[in-house]
């Protein structure tokens, strides 16, 4: 029965209650300094040790306000109870001490050292009368206390009693370092408006990895679906039309150094090298020409591109370069690119007869769909009346 409660995390927490009152014996005795001093002590006689309990309370709050003591609290938190407490956030730490820290570090100060003092006596009373009263059937009385002699009448009342009073020891101290285990998080962990911080820095964190992510496999998949493209078309007038030839491997080429460089970026910005910024430029729509040139699709634009606003221009690019790479993957025979800048919207299509059907979906089109409807757009894809086609319509002023 007791097994569950007689374990390390039962005797680590007792322990961090009978830390919690050790720390209270140097407020203790200077309260029983000044009790002496004003001459409480020999008034109240043995009563006064509660009165200067509850005097001191305030004392502790005081010093945990002003002390820095989260520390060592977070640090006996961890070990001693088992406590899941976050770190603050990198800004909130390196930062002056709010109020509210300080009131909250005060409140747990205060709470260990106020609960631990109080287990700590219990402990300290409650195992000698353990003993007393389990040896009570073979020993004298080593103290004249009523309950001690009329146990010792009953020969088994005095070890029964010392077992429940155990029992009861270690349950209530499990009990209470549960409580405690419980309660530091909310204490000595972050504010509600740090918790949102953190929660809004992994949110950043997050969006900037799946946008590397995107990026990734949106240059990275190009290149490669260009490249087997284009081998194979090579391979097919290997011998018999150099110039076709020498066209794919200018394709491959360009595609390749392409994909470099965009990889070398997103390394970039995935080791975090300030001190080494990538070099490599965002690719925009006016890099077009080039994306097309390289898989051969027939294309048809119309309209300003340099009116496209640098962030629109740029998620088109990424957004044509899967385009294509799904009309290559999902479909067969010459792809057409159709691409209009009007007044106020970007309109994108992209088809080719359809291939064989396809077969698991990859993140392409969850990428592209993602990319739109950041950008408040409308976005289709699939097969449709015989041709694998991509669609999409993206406002200028998102």
């Amino acid at each position: 029965m007791l097994s569950p409660l007689v374990s390390r995390v039962t005797y680590l927490r007792w322990a961090c209650l009978v830390l919690g009152g050790a720390l209270l014996m140097p407020y203790m005795m200077v309260g029983s300094m000044i009790g002496g001093l004003t001459g409480l002590s020999t008034a109240s006689g043995d009563s006064l040790q509660p009165l200067v309990f509850l005097a001191v309370l305030p004392l502790v709050a005081l010093t945990g306000l002003v002390l820095p003591v989260r520390a060592l609290e977070v640090a006996a938190a961890r070990s001693l109870l088992g406590a899941e407490i976050d770190p603050l956030p990198a800004g909130w730490a390196s930062g002056r001490r709010s109020w509210g820290e300080r009131r909250r570090t005060a409140t747990w100060f205060t709470l260990h050292l106020g609960v631990g003092g109080v287990m700590a006596g219990l402990t300290l009373a409650t195992v000698p009368f353990v003993v007393v009263a389990i040896l009570l059937p073979v020993t004298g009385a080593p103290f004249d206390l009523w309950i001690v002699s009329t146990l010792r009448a009953v020969w088994w009342g005095g070890p029964l009693l010392g077992v429940v009073l155990l029992v009861a020891l270690v349950y209530l101290t499990a009990g209470v370092g549960a409580l405690l285990a419980r309660s530091a998080p909310k204490l000595l962990g972050p504010s509600p408006a740090q918790r949102l911080a953190l929660l809004e820095e992994r949110v950043r964190r997050q969006a900037v990895r799946n946008g590397l992510a995107r990026e990734l496999h949106d240059s990275i998949g190009h290149a490669l679906s260009v490249v087997t493209v284009q081998a194979g078309a090579a391979a097919r007038v290997l011998d018999r039309d150099p110039v076709a030839v020498r066209a794919a491997l200018g394709a491959i080429e360009e595609s390749a150094r392409a994909a470099l460089e965009e990889l070398d970026q997103v390394l970039g910005v995935l080791r975090e090298q300030e001190d080494e910024p990538s070099t490599a430029p965002a690719r925009t729509l006016a890099d077009l020409s080039g994306l097309v040139q390289g898989t051969g699709a027939a294309a048809e634009v119309t309209g300003d591109l340099a009116a496209v606003p640098t962030e629109v221009s740029r998620e088109a690019y990424r957004i044509a370069q899967e385009s294509l790479t799904n009309a290559l993957r999902h479909g067969t025979g010459p792809v057409r690119l159709a691409l209009a800048v009007h007044d106020d919207h970007l309109e994108l299509d992209v088809r080719n007869p359809a291939g064989r059907a396809p077969g698991r979906s990859g993140r392409g089109i969850g990428g592209m769909r993602e990319r739109v409807t950041l950008l408040g757009g409308d976005f289709a894809a699939g097969p449709a009346d015989g041709e694998w086609h991509v669609s999409l319509r993206l406002p200028l002023r998102p």
